[in-house]
């Protein structure tokens, strides 16, 4: 079921993080998309509901998590796009140009995705969130070139200034064999 919000709570603590995720889940009518430990000692939270309902999990999640919350985000109106990505299941049948968002955070990555996705006609690949990646996430997105270029400058300017943001790069024509590589 795809709801219109989602929310995320980054924790550096694992032992917070469960603490947390059980009250979030307690506090509102909200769906667990993923929650779990990751590279680094952090633990993350992903929900997802109506805005109230995610808004309000999320709000509990950081009072509970208090100084060991590292980020976090309500996204109201999510891209369709992001549940699919999360989730490693998009099927590409034909490689266009390749861009490529690497974070420090798994919240930013999301929160980069989802400007991409909503600022050009692109089809997000896969996010990736932390897990044997040494607390790093990334995204990777297809398209012609043009289009690629501008989400990946989209999901830049979201998070750039908060200092989250490792790379990004634009491929405008990938070796066929690329698209073996991803997903």
């Amino acid at each position: 079921m795809i709801y219109p919000a989602i929310g995320m709570v980054e924790f550096l603590s694992i032992a917070k993080g469960i603490e947390a995720t059980d009250a979030m889940l307690k506090v509102a009518p909200v769906d667990i998309i993923e929650a779990h430990p990751c590279c680094s000692g952090k633990y993350f939270t992903i929900v997802t509901g109506d805005v109230d309902a995610v808004q309000t999990s999320v709000k509990e999640g950081l009072m509970l998590g208090e100084h060991f919350v590292m980020d976090s985000f309500v996204i109201p109106n999510v891209s369709e796009q992001i549940y699919p990505a999360l989730k490693c299941a998009v099927d590409i049948q034909r490689l266009g140009a390749l861009g490529i968002i690497e974070t420090f955070a798994a919240a930013s990555c999301i929160r980069a995705a989802d400007s991409a996705a909503k600022a050009a006609d692109v089809t997000l690949i896969e996010i990736r969130l932390s897990m044997g990646l040494g607390g790093k996430a990334y995204v990777t997105m297809t398209g012609d070139v043009s289009a690629v270029e501008a989400a990946v400058r989209a999901g830049v300017e979201e998070i750039q200034e908060e200092g989250t943001l490792v790379t990004s790069v634009v491929i405008p024509g990938p070796h066929e064999d690329i698209n073996k590589l991803l997903v």
